[in-house]
């Protein structure tokens, strides 16, 4: 029998500031038409967030979004600028989540590192200075997962997956860490202003053995729907990285998940699954998954959760989302049969899925 993989371990991380209110208040003087401030607010109402947190503080005055000035009217920062600030920033908070899935524990054992990001890139990069900051054996074998969005901490795990499977004493440790915040931009068109109302800053850190404990990783698939390649793109630009989410998005999940269901599941009904980590890309976003595995109840509440108390972390959240879970399970060692699937969507339109297990040591 193969090895089987383990997430033993999850930690998190935000920053200090919780932006959300301060965006809502600011947003609309960025429109020119009333028509769209008011649909600008509608969507602020029925966004079910209530906090999202940044590393920028906000600014008490209505007229000013931050107090450091980083975005002031007329002259919203260069993409160096930003990455300059990533650069800063990035470390403490990759530490702070690795601290939290308790690395030092772990850390004479580490054979991997692997590091998710679409927000911000250097070299000598964060893996590099994270293995430095934890002393970690200068062998470690790093790699780096870019540019890949919401779903990168899949891949991630995936790639753990088939380390500890082909070389079973690895101890793999991912960081997926984003700054989405850092990249608002100054702008009249409401899909992007819409856009930035759920994207946070948030990192979140775990560790893979095969050491049968926590949430077993078993089996993945890449789904990606067809005709549906410009609904979610990401590029470099002058000004910053150019997000773009279709409001169409929802739409196009809510058609296309059903019929890849039977591969995501392998053969499984929906109703054999019992726990539903989706990443929370959006309220309609999960609502059209909802609406897909047709579950009773509502089973993405551990999802829903999570957007609620801290937006839309990109890579980050769907950790976010398992850690809830496995906490619950160890906390009281729920019933049932433990089985979940995972979920997250990017760029192509993809849905990246897992399947996964909680198993107690």
């Amino acid at each position: 029998m193969p090895t089987a993989a383990y997430i033993n371990a999850i930690g998190t991380a935000v920053p200090t500031h919780d932006v959300h209110d301060k965006f809502v208040s600011y947003a609309p003087a960025l429109l020119t038409d009333e028509r769209l401030r008011k649909l600008f607010r509608r969507m602020a109402e029925r966004c079910q967030i209530e906090h999202r947190y940044s590393f920028f503080e906000p600014d008490p005055d209505p007229e000013v979004l931050d107090t450091g000035g980083f975005f002031t009217r007329g002259a919203f920062p260069d993409t160096a600028t930003r990455m300059k600030f990533y650069e800063r920033h990035a470390l403490g908070l990759a530490t702070a989540s690795l601290e939290a899935a308790g690395i030092e524990r772990h850390r004479d054992g580490i054979t991997h590192l692997i590091v998710t990001s679409c927000t911000g890139f250097y070299a000598p990069g964060l893996d590099l200075e994270l293995a430095r900051h934890f002393g970690l054996d200068p062998s470690v074998e790093r790699t780096i997962i870019g540019f890949m969005g919401c779903y990168a901490a899949m891949n991630a795990l995936k790639a753990a997956r088939h380390i500890v499977r082909s070389e079973p004493g690895s101890k793999v440790a991912i960081v997926n860490l984003e700054l989405c915040t850092l990249h608002l931009q100054e702008t009249a068109d409401i899909e992007e202003i819409l856009s930035f109302l759920i994207f946070a800053d948030g990192c979140s850190a775990c560790l893979v053995s095969a050491e049968p404990d926590g949430i077993e990783l078993q089996g993945f698939r890449a789904t990606v729907i067809p005709g549906s390649a410009d609904q979610i793109t990401w590029h470099i630009g002058r000004n910053g990285f150019d997000m773009r989410l279709a409001g169409t998005v929802p739409g196009t999940i809510g058609q296309g998940l059903p019929d890849a269901l039977p591969s995501i599941l392998q053969g499984r009904s929906p109703s054999d699954v019992e726990l539903w980590a989706v990443h929370p890309g959006g309220r309609s976003i999960l609502d059209a998954v909802a609406g897909a595995i047709e579950g009773k109840g509502d089973q993405l509440s551990d999802s829903r959760a999570v957007l609620r108390d801290y937006g839309n972390m990109s890579s980050a959240t769907v950790m976010f989302v398992l850690k809830r879970m496995l906490d619950r399970f160890r906390d009281t060692r729920m019933g049932g049969n433990g089985l979940g699937c995972a979920m997250a969507f990017g760029p192509g339109l993809t849905a990246e899925s897992m399947l996964f297990r909680l198993a107690a040591a």
